[in-house]
């Protein structure tokens, strides 16, 4: 069977619409993305569990009114569990564990027409901003097979921007959704923080950084699955703030001039290059082109400290998960089950004080205060997504910590600010390096207002379009 390329130009609104209107059955379309992945995955190495029989047995039973009325899709192997599936998180600590029911995220989904087909790649507990399993192996970035796609979502976008599917979820505790975003010319917005419930098995994770949703080709996509997704359950530990939960609609609406600030230098002072900084600027003199107002301005924080109690709410972080899963798994953890990096981090969180760790938190909050009121002057913050384009596979396999640091600064130092704060945050794919990987830009909205992020987001779509430039365009005909 040759590969239908012609179908992976349609992202999953314009799939849909094909179905709803007789063009191509849900199973045709399953499997023209089966046949994708399995044509491109031993080179990618983004799928890594598949579930094609049951899609296919369930390809007739979707109803056709729905959202997305049987849209092929990926979920991420991390936190969203599949009943019937493998569930591993990137580690062998948790072995062939098999998930005994969807989390109400995937439950979502499904509700809304996605016809689930297998799971994509992720580092282990979703440590690192690179694709690097050593269960799995690393995923590769389509754009160049020699770099990374980023991280921790790394596996969806991969398949994503491979064109085996529209879109694929993710998650992100750091920018695990942006980062990969940007790193394979997608887009990527992380929702305000419990705008998507972690129901059943989670709620406060890591002091409330993880947030979920998916990696798109375009904005309508994300914005018509997040008005299928979003929504607290019973017992959620947060609230989101108020704000339009009618998120398709927002695109149709005439855009509004926004008042923007723009910050070119990470608060870290972790590098940025000269190509980044060029696509930054260029974004917003499109943006002024556009009507908008755009001031250089960054809020007065300290940088570093920030990171410093970010990093150790991260320890904390992977120190619960491994407990986590011992306790569920009725396992005791030993350093064989885990990578050294991740066995290291173990540790180092097994001697921290509880205290401390509750003055990290403290302290993050307080800077989400003073970013808070820095937001109040600004519809939104204009900054690069990351510092450099997608760096090359095993950019992070050093022993040297302090090296090891400011490589992770590089990467990640403009999105983990949205994950303490709990702000929307998104990256919209802005040209091309030298070398020809994609740029990106990063905006932050105020919190529960991601309505103005899509806005602008489907405003830069059309002014510069990314979609043409997808790899897989190339293998069409």
């Amino acid at each position: 069977m040759s590969v239908d390329w012609e179908l992976a130009h349609t992202d999953a609104v314009g799939l849909a619409e094909l179905i709803k209107g007789g063009e191509i059955s849900v199973r045709e379309c399953a499997e023209a993305a089966i046949n994708r992945i399995e044509t491109e995955n031993d080179t990618v190495n983004a799928v890594i569990a598949f579930d094609f029989d049951r899609a296919l047995s369930l390809s007739d039973k979707i109803p056709s009114d729905t959202p997305f009325a049987g849209v092929p899709f990926l979920v991420k192997d991390m936190a969203a569990e599949v009943e019937g599936v493998v569930l591993t998180e990137g580690s062998w600590f948790l072995g062939q564990h098999v998930s005994p029911e969807d989390t109400e995220l995937v439950s979502r989904l499904r509700r809304a027409g996605l016809l689930i087909v297998g799971k994509t790649n992720t580092p282990e507990f979703a440590m690192m901003p690179t694709t690097e399993p050593l269960r799995f192996g690393p995923t590769r970035n389509p754009w160049d097979l020699s770099r990374s796609p980023g991280g921790s979502s790394g596996g969806s976008a991969a398949a994503v921007a491979a064109g085996m599917v529209p879109m694929g979820h993710a998650n992100d505790g750091g920018g695990s959704i942006r980062v990969p975003a940007a790193m394979c010319g997608l887009f990527g917005l992380k929702p305000s923080r419990a705008r998507n419930s972690l129901a059943p098995y989670y709620g406060d994770v890591a002091s409330g950084l993880l947030a979920e949703h998916v990696v798109t080709r375009t904005v309508r996509d994300s914005a018509r699955l997040l008005d299928c997704t979003s929504g607290a359950v019973r017992g959620d530990p947060y609230a989101v703030s108020q704000g339009s939960t009618q998120f398709e609609a927002v695109l149709r609406r005439a855009p509004k001039p926004l008042r923007i600030a723009l910050t070119l230098d990470s608060m870290t002072g972790a590098p940025v290059s000269n190509e980044v900084r060029e696509a930054v600027t260029g974004c917003a003199k499109m943006l002024e082109g556009l009507g908008h107002e755009v001031e250089e301005a960054a809020p007065c924080i300290d940088g570093a400290a920030a990171a410093r109690n970010f990093g150790a709410v991260w320890v904390a972080f992977i120190g619960w998960n491994i407990r986590y899963w011992a306790r569920r798994l009725g396992k005791t953890p030993t350093e064989s089950d885990f990578e050294p990096g991740t066995w290291r981090t173990y540790l180092s969180g097994e001697r921290r004080k509880a205290g401390e760790h509750l003055m990290a938190v403290h302290d993050l909050q307080a800077t989400a205060r003073e970013l808070a009121f820095f937001m109040s002057q600004y519809d939104l913050w204009l900054t690069p997504a990351a510092g450099r384009e997608a760096p090359p596979l095993g950019y992070f396999d050093v022993e040297d910590t302090t090296t090891l640091i400011e490589r992770l600064g590089e990467i990640t130092h403009f999105t983990f600010i949205a994950n303490f704060t709990g702000q929307p945050a998104m990256s919209v794919p802005f040209g091309l390096s030298q070398s020809g990987l994609p740029l990106a830009v990063h905006f932050t909205g105020r919190d529960g207002d991601e309505a103005t992020l899509f806005r602008l987001a489907a405003e830069l779509e059309e002014a510069a379009p990314w979609t043409e430039r997808l790899p897989f365009r190339s293998r069409v005909g």
